[in-house]
């Protein structure tokens, strides 16, 4: 049996047992096993990871263990440019796009009124969902760590909290959205955009008190519910302000 000793940095350790937190850990393996494998073994989905560092130098997920290596794993960084280091995935997505899981639907409702295309379904099984991302190149918010250990699963984010106001804000810190931010452009329901619509051609389809007090309205491109500003709409933007009341 060989022997490995690893040290998880930063928001990593949020994965690990108090007792291997901030410390170097034993890892026990046979037969040379991916640093991948060995890294979520003990607890760390990969798509957490961003830099691998072995015995001083930068790795791949495939690299294979031996004995005596000392392995450093980093999470995503926030203000290092490590380009030049190995990178980790093929290439970053090309725009930012999330699929929630089945218990996410509030935190879906947040993101999609804060403009973001996220899709949700309670109909989403685990297959379906990692298939779905993979396909779409979509990032997996969940709070089922093992959803992230899926080979096909490349971008994802595990949620600390589990109230939907601080998910938005962690969700909009970790991926760096302060300025993507565009209330009201996406479907609450649908996920679908929203584009402005003349008053008469939904005429018919509005009730006649809405039709009396409003000019204004938006059309979803893929369910066709209509939106105006009604009295739901200060709720709507107390709830953006709240997402938004503390610092990014």
């Amino acid at each position: 049996m060989s022997t490995a000793v690893f040290r998880f940095y930063g928001e990593l350790n949020d994965f690990l047992p108090p007792k291997h937190r901030q410390r170097d850990i034993e890892y026990s393996f046979g037969n040379a096993p991916a640093v991948k494998d060995a890294i979520e073994a003990l607890g760390v989905p990969h798509t957490e990871v961003d830099l691998i560092v072995v015995n001083g130098q930068s790795v791949g997920f495939s690299h294979r263990l031996r004995d005596g290596d000392r392995v450093a794993v980093y999470p995503v960084f926030e203000s290092l440019d490590i380009s030049p280091i190995v990178q980790l995935r093929e290439k970053p997505l090309r725009q930012i796009a999330f699929v929630a899981d089945v218990h996410l639907g509030k935190l879906a409702r947040l993101l999609r009124l804060l403009g973001f295309d996220t899709l949700h379904s309670n109909e989403y099984d685990d297959s379906e969902l990692v298939a779905l991302a993979a396909r779409e190149r979509r990032i997996v918010l969940t709070r089922d760590r093992g959803l992230l250990k899926h080979n096909a699963v490349t971008h994802g984010y595990w949620l600390r909290s589990t109230d939907p106001v601080q998910q938005a804000r962690e969700v909009l810190r970790r991926f760096h959205l302060e300025t993507l931010i565009a209330p009201f452009q996406r479907c609450l329901v649908c996920n679908g955009q929203l584009v402005s619509v003349e008053k008469h051609q939904i005429l018919e389809r509005l009730p006649p008190n809405v039709a009396a007090t409003h000019d204004e309205y938006l059309l979803c491109t893929s369910c066709h519910r209509f939106y105006w500003r009604g009295t739901h709409y200060p709720r709507l933007e107390a709830q953006i302000a709240k997402i938004l009341q503390e610092p990014l």
